[in-house]
């Protein structure tokens, strides 16, 4: 069954540390939603809001940390893991240029907070994130999404006096094999089944699997799993990718170093961490500078 859907993405301040993310989302959802409506919140957004991030510049890398970021990323990721993932080539040229000193106190804090076989991965281990973060800052996941999902969706109620539906995903992928879908990313809702790192993301990659974004927590309504992963994605080809989808490209497009971006430049940007979908039949009336789409073109 074709499922339509109208998308909207909403732009907002841009979220710092332990910024107020509920009264941000309720201001910028004022009069822009209505019953039955579906909110996608990015989780990195909510992750800084909580203070969740870490200073990279003040970890000190181990041996195993090392031997990841000089080896392992350098020549097994560089040489052959990327072609065999089918990665874009410039970020193959990246990858055989890894800076052996940040990218040794990367592996380290993925090491600490994530485990081993997200470690080996080549970007986002464990859900750790340093794009749209400034200096050598990084964010951690969300350690419980489905409460925080909860209290927005309950918030929201409360404040805009609508019955809506509150979804927080991640844009690390959700592969498809049939009715079977598993991630590398950790704690993804119920359906999705999380297990062995790295080795999850090469057999996704590897085998062209369909891949779309991983919703981590529903609340407000019921969805199946299909729904909700077609909704994920579409909310994230939506919302776009901020200053850029790797560290790499984020440095590039302000001219700096790995470290050399600041909170202010973050700033400048337009940032789009929520996203309304209103499925069609829900009202006849469309969201703001909306698109309408079919959830079956859609498919990433």
């Amino acid at each position: 069954m074709k499922l339509r859907y109208f998308t909207e993405a909403v732009q907002t301040e841009y979220w710092m540390p332990n910024s107020d993310y509920l009264t941000i989302i309720a201001s910028a959802l004022r009069d822009k939603v209505k019953d039955g409506d579906i909110i996608v919140i990015s989780e990195k957004a909510l992750a800084v809001a909580k203070g969740l991030i870490v200073n990279e510049g003040h970890v000190k890398p181990g041996l195993l940390a090392k031997i990841l970021a000089y080896f392992w990323m350098k020549i097994i990721w560089g040489f052959f893991l990327g072609a065999i993932c089918r990665l874009k080539k410039e970020n193959i040229q990246r990858l055989r240029n890894y800076p052996k000193k940040e990218g040794s106190i990367h592996k380290q804090v993925a090491l600490l907070y994530a485990n081993f076989l997200q470690a080996l991965l080549w970007g986002s281990e464990g859900g750790i994130d340093g794009s749209n973060l400034p200096f050598a800052y990084v964010s951690l996941p969300l350690s419980n999404p489905q409460a925080v999902a909860e209290e927005i969706q309950l918030y929201l109620m409360s404040e805009l006096g609508r019955k809506i539906t509150v979804m927080i995903v991640d844009t690390d992928k959700t592969y498809s094999f049939r009715n079977f879908h598993f991630t590398h990313r950790p704690a993804p809702i119920k359906e999705i089944h999380s297990f062995l790192g790295v080795i999850a993301y090469i057999f996704g990659r590897a085998l062209k699997l369909k891949r779309r974004a991983t919703p981590l927590a529903i609340s407000g309504a019921r969805l199946d799993i299909e729904s909700a992963l077609n909704l994920a994605e579409a909310a994230h080809r939506a919302r776009g990718s901020g200053a850029g989808r790797t560290v790499w490209d984020m440095a590039e497009r302000f001219g700096v170093d790995l470290t050399g971006v600041t909170w202010d430049m973050l700033k400048s940007l337009r940032h789009k961490p929520i996203v309304i979908i209103r499925l069609r039949g829900a009202s006849d009336s469309k969201p703001h500078r909306q698109r309408n789409h079919s959830l079956r073109r859609r498919e990433a």
